[in-house]
């Protein structure tokens, strides 16, 4: 496996990380990220006259990626930036619109925001246990159920949902605007919303679906892995000015063995996540898919939550605070682990697919 980025990738990760640098600073970060909405219309709209949306979406369909490696490299930096645009529901939604071969015009020029709704509350990540359903209703369909942790559906124009229909799962598209929509941020910035059904109006994009949306939770997932790839060695390099610049008994505390051990041992967990996301990204499309996907997300899952606990432990009482922006990535890197599939679900996943 070729483990170095095309002239492409590379100059596709060089601009958006100098993109986010210059126009998404840090004081910007935090103020999109906890204040409603949750994102910056203009800042999105710059994102995509860069292109970034048609980095996930396939030539055919308008873009120019859409590839496994190409959704690493974007949301790589997107994680080491902290950027809480609603890019994830914008590539799960590029994957169902694929899918059902949808025109994507909208999504690739950002004119167009999308959200997914696939967890609820009973069965965040289990499609067998949803208990959202559709009725057939003269010439279309209305769906009845609830949709938790919608990420982007607060600014959503066009929203996404699985449903059951005749008992099996498919995909619906509705307009926010028929829906009860309950926005809220998230504990670690961006926003998300409650997506409440009464016989809402939707049209269906595609019946026994389940194939299909294991594609869009297994694109989201390998996304998931590559944030938090960015996302621990920004934290790291955090860490490592800390314990370097921290003085101690007239030393620096990064001169401290045990202090070494523990940040070695952290650059050997990061070393071992990117490894398997690259993997991951390799296998998107193919046979091992899933179980690749699954098996990164249980590794990552584990190694951002020991990242996270760490760069605490070892910064302190700084590591804590709101003003330390440590404590922002650490936040974030535990609530990656809850989306898309934790660490125990994922593992069991992995242990159902070498029983079967």
């Amino acid at each position: 496996m070729n483990f170095d980025m095309t002239e492409d990738r590379q100059m596709l990760s060089e601009t958006l990380s100098r993109f986010l640098a210059d126009r998404y600073d840090w004081e910007t970060r935090n103020r999109v990220a906890y204040t409603a909405p949750y994102t910056d219309a203009g800042r999105w709209s710059e994102l995509a006259g860069l292109g970034i949306p048609g980095a996930l979406v396939p030539e055919e369909q308008g873009g120019f990626g859409g590839t496994g490696f190409d959704i690493s490299v974007v949301f790589e930096a997107l994680g080491r930036a902290l950027c809480p645009e609603p890019f994830l529901p914008t590539l799960l939604a590029s994957r169902a619109l694929e899918a059902v071969g949808k025109d994507q015009t909208g999504l690739v020029d950002g004119s167009i925001r999308y959200a997914v709704g696939i967890s609820e509350i009973d069965a965040p990540y289990d499609l067998a246990g949803m208990a959202t359903c559709a009725r057939a209703n003269g010439a279309g369909f209305s769906l009845s159920g609830r949709k938790t942790a919608v990420y982007g559906a607060q600014v959503a124009d066009r929203i996404l949902i699985a449903a059951l229909l005749d008992g099996k799962p498919a995909v619906f598209e509705i307009d926010p605007r028929a829906a009860g929509i309950t926005p809220y941020g998230m504990i670690d910035g961006g926003g998300a919303a409650e997506v409440l059904l009464d016989g809402t109006p939707a049209v269906l994009l595609a019946r026994d679906a389940g194939a299909l949306l294991n594609s869009v939770i297994r694109a989201g997932r390998l996304a998931l892995c590559a944030e938090a790839v960015g996302a621990m060695q920004f934290a790291y390099e955090l860490l490592l000015d800390y314990l370097k610049t921290r003085r101690q008994f007239g030393v620096a505390i990064g001169s401290f063995q045990a202090l070494q051990h523990r940040t070695v041992d952290l650059l050997t967990e990061i070393e071992q996540a990117r490894s398997i996301t690259i993997a991951a990204a390799d296998a998107l499309d193919g046979p091992d898919g899933d179980l690749k996907a699954a098996m990164a997300k249980n590794l990552i899952g584990r190694a951002a939550r020991l990242v996270a606990e760490e760069t605490i432990q070892m910064s302190g009482g700084i590591g804590m605070t709101w003003e330390y922006a440590g404590s922002h990535y650490s936040k974030r890197l535990v609530m990656i682990d809850h989306q898309l599939g934790d660490t125990d679900d994922c593992l069991e996943e992995v242990m159902q697919s070498y029983a079967a």
